[in-house]
């Protein structure tokens, strides 16, 4: 699945619920799930400035993929760390730097969001657009 399918996908998904309430339900909902990165993972290399909470993201090269991992201290950013590496997670770097951020909007997630929290999102493109740059020029392992 495309990152563009990706997007429609979960705006399908939060198109379904009638509330912003019920979004944000959603949202937490699926950080339950979300895998936990081992505390030696969880250093200032792998830190997302810029946040609102905690959250740290690792990236791993696998020619022709990067694969990211991460986790999100709140609720709300569990959740959200699960959306955005459904959507990021195991791409080539020009399927990235080739993405839209501005795509994200279309899902419906970023109005609920507080300005704070928007913040953490654009921190969070910010390091994925900057792994995939760094991954492209040099042809290495992150």
């Amino acid at each position: 699945m495309t990152m563009q399918e990706k997007v429609n996908q979960y705006k399908e998904d939060f198109d379904l619920f009638p509330t912003s309430d019920d979004k944000i339900e959603y949202v937490l909902d699926l950080g339950k799930n979300q895998p936990h990165l081992g505390a030696d993972e969880k250093n200032e290399m792998s830190f997302i400035h810029g946040c609102s909470s905690n959250a740290w993201l690792i990236a791993e090269y696998q020619h022709p993929h990067i694969l990211f991992r991460g986790e999100g201290e709140s609720m709300m950013a569990k959740g959200m760390m699960t959306i955005l590496l459904d959507i990021f997670n195991n791409r080539t770097p020009e399927e990235i730097l080739a993405f839209d951020p501005a795509l994200l909007h279309t899902m419906g997630i970023t109005e609920l969001l507080s300005p704070v929290r928007q913040q953490g999102l654009e921190a969070f493109l910010k390091v994925i657009y900057h792994h995939a740059q760094n991954c492209k020029m040099k042809g290495e392992t992150l």
